[in-house]
């Protein structure tokens, strides 16, 4: 039995996240699906983190196992032939078998996009949060400060969340302003923010809940220094509202080689 790694780009727009089910299409149903009608045997794929409904990856790590012939190049091909085109198989390729996307990485990053309202709005508003207000990136800077490092986030744990532990490390977090970006060969030179967070570890919409707050920060609601009183309050309720799912982005994966 073959075991394979494939990185995975998709548009989370039309889906409910990635994990199966009882309502609604997702990722991983849409990719055991394709296993099964390419390979003709079911397949479980398991993902390297369970993106919510709407949120989008540039790098979806998963893996499953076969007992298909078929060379990797092949599997790749015919996985993308019976995929839908929002959801494309970048790679493929052997892995052994202690190998578990999830349980073997090092570290996870994800992107929150945040523009303001423009003429470039009806082609990034599918992909980004836009705030009708200027908010004040060096209190978001400030406030961001107390956020990285080995704590308890419970303060940002959403409702449903199965995880028995609410510590996580988050290694890195950083609010960037590029001064442009490129889209489908344009170039918009958009006010955006990018808010780029990397941890070990995420509890359930943990970096939707971190922008929202940040966010608040940002147009003068909450004070930076209010952000190290709120993690020791491990109180949801006193955090910033759920950013919209459209602006996050499963940027990468990272496993020790």
């Amino acid at each position: 039995m073959r075991h394979l790694k494939i990185i995975v780009q998709y548009d989370g727009t039309d889906y409910s996240g990635w994990q199966i089910q009882k309502k609604g299409t997702t990722i991983q149903g849409l990719l055991e699906n394709a296993v099964l009608t390419v390979t003709g045997k079911f397949s479980r794929v398991t993902g390297a983190s369970r993106t919510d409904a709407g949120v989008h990856a540039l790098e979806q790590v998963a893996s499953f196992r076969t007992p298909s012939i078929l060379d990797e190049q092949t599997i790749v091909r015919a996985l993308n032939a019976n995929l839908p085109l929002g959801i494309r198989v970048l790679y493929a390729g052997e892995i052994s078998d202690d190998f578990h996307p999830r349980y073997s990485a090092n570290n996870k990053t994800y992107s929150y996009m945040i523009t303001a309202p423009g003429p470039y709005s009806p082609f990034l508003r599918r992909y980004s949060w836009t705030i009708p207000h200027t908010l004040n990136i060096s209190a978001m800077k400030h406030a961001a400060e107390f956020l990285p490092g080995k704590q308890d986030y419970s303060s940002f744990r959403a409702s449903g969340c199965s995880s028995k532990n609410q510590i996580r490390e988050i290694t890195e977090l950083e609010i960037t302003r590029p001064e442009f970006i490129d889209f489908i060969g344009f170039r918009f030179n958009a006010p955006m923010i990018k808010i780029s967070i990397s941890a070990n570890a995420f509890l359930r919409h943990m970096v939707r809940n971190i922008v929202g707050t940040l966010v608040e920060t940002g147009n003068g609601k909450k004070s930076p220094e209010f952000m190290k009183e709120l993690i020791a309050l491990k109180d949801r309720r006193a955090a910033g509202q759920t950013a919209p799912a459209c602006g996050l982005f499963l940027e990468k994966i990272e496993y020790i080689k």
